[in-house]
């Protein structure tokens, strides 16, 4: 791990930072990738009582920190799915998701998992192909009435595949 990506476990008294890191990673990388209407619907879970809820207090996951201001999170909910990746815009290109995603799959493959799975946005897609992660298939969701198109991957945790 890089000296500039300090990671700690995610607790409790990060869930209201990291629903504001993922609200704000949606509202400004979003037309990047999806319409004005998609980045409305999907921003509002992060507010929604509930939604990230039980990813958040039943998961595993670790902040990525700079300055003591947490700046990326990723978590694992099931044991053997990413869940949620998510790097505030001002920080994105700089290291924190692939480090956050690279300590996910070594701390899944010491606990003796043999793959995890997700279901990746247009954002995290490119970023899991470049880490050895392949396409299941992508799919079309809805979150308040609105499609979004996604992408089921896998990853197999083998020893080669881990640094």
């Amino acid at each position: 791990m890089s000296n500039s990506h300090y990671l700690q476990p995610l607790q409790l008294e990060h869930h209201g930072e990291v629903k504001e890191v993922y609200q704000e990673a949606i509202e400004n990388l979003g037309h990047i990738f999806y319409s004005e209407e998609q980045i409305q619907a999907w921003s509002t879970l992060a507010i929604l009582p509930g939604v990230l809820d039980e990813s958040l207090h039943k998961g595993k996951g670790w902040i990525s920190l700079k300055k003591n201001k947490i700046v990326a999170f990723a978590l694992r909910y099931p044991p053997d799915r990413l869940a949620l990746l998510y790097c505030r815009s001002d920080f994105g290109r700089s290291g924190h998701a692939t480090a956050l995603l690279r300590h996910i799959e070594l701390e899944a493959f010491q606990e003796g998992l043999k793959s995890l799975s997700t279901e990746a946005s247009s954002f995290s897609y490119p970023l899991l192909l470049k880490l050895g992660w392949f396409l299941i298939k992508p799919e079309l969701i809805q979150i308040a009435d609105i499609i979004f198109k996604r992408y089921r991957m896998q990853k197999q945790l083998i020893s080669e595949n881990i640094d």
